[in-house]
């Protein structure tokens, strides 16, 4: 176990912007259709009883604050990550194995059945994601409640530096979670969203070379 403190050092609030500031980039991507997403995770902490990662978790898209409150992270996570690669439908009543099917943000006890924050990504092919909340019913079927279309590759900067960091905090922590492949499927994830990231810059680079 790391000491009492040692978690200070990863207590870094996370807040990457698409690619700008102010009020000016705000109503440029909103005439475009594209929202702002903005996802802050800080202070986590490791709950050893129920061995869940838990932190405070801040969401926001186009300025409209959806989440904020503490919560349960690393059920959860696997799936957030994966969001940024390819389209993914929750179900919060699947199974802990059916991870692809995880709600991104779970109840602090870390039972997806108690409550949980759901959302469908569906990547839509023109480097945007359609992100929709969700209300899902035991009985299979969901409602939505709001829809905003994303940047992709700003969540997957986003999505990135979370899964690094989740990774650097667990590795001197003895978590035994209750899907024994978390740690392994975030490692996975995250060097998928590295080599995303690393196309898309150079795709970028090689747009902006003269020949």
């Amino acid at each position: 176990m790391p000491e009492t403190g040692k978690s200070d050092q990863f207590i870094r609030v996370l807040q990457i912007r698409c690619a700008g500031q102010g009020k000016q980039f705000r109503e440029k991507w909103r005439k475009g259709g594209i929202a702002v997403f903005e996802l802050k995770v800080g202070r986590m902490s490791f709950d050893k009883g129920l061995q869940i990662i838990q932190a405070d978790v801040r969401l926001s898209i186009d300025g409209e604050l959806l989440i904020e409150e503490p919560l349960c992270l690393d059920v959860g996570l696997p799936a957030l990550l994966l969001s940024g690669l390819e389209s993914t439908e929750p179900n919060r009543f699947a199974s802990a194995r059916e991870w692809k099917r995880m709600p991104f943000f779970v109840c602090g006890c870390g039972d997806p059945e108690c409550r949980a924050h759901s959302f469908r990504v569906n990547h839509l092919g023109n480097g945007t994601a359609e992100w929709t909340l969700l209300e899902e019913s035991q009985d299979g079927t969901s409602r939505e409640q709001e829809s905003f279309v994303v940047a992709a590759a700003q969540c997957r900067e986003q999505l990135l530096e979370l899964g690094e960091r989740f990774l650097a905090y667990t590795s001197e922590l003895d978590y035994r979670p209750y899907f024994p492949d978390t740690l392994p499927v975030v490692r996975e994830l995250v060097e998928r969203l590295k080599s995303a990231e690393d196309c898309r810059k150079m795709e970028a680079w090689a747009e902006h070379t003269p020949e």
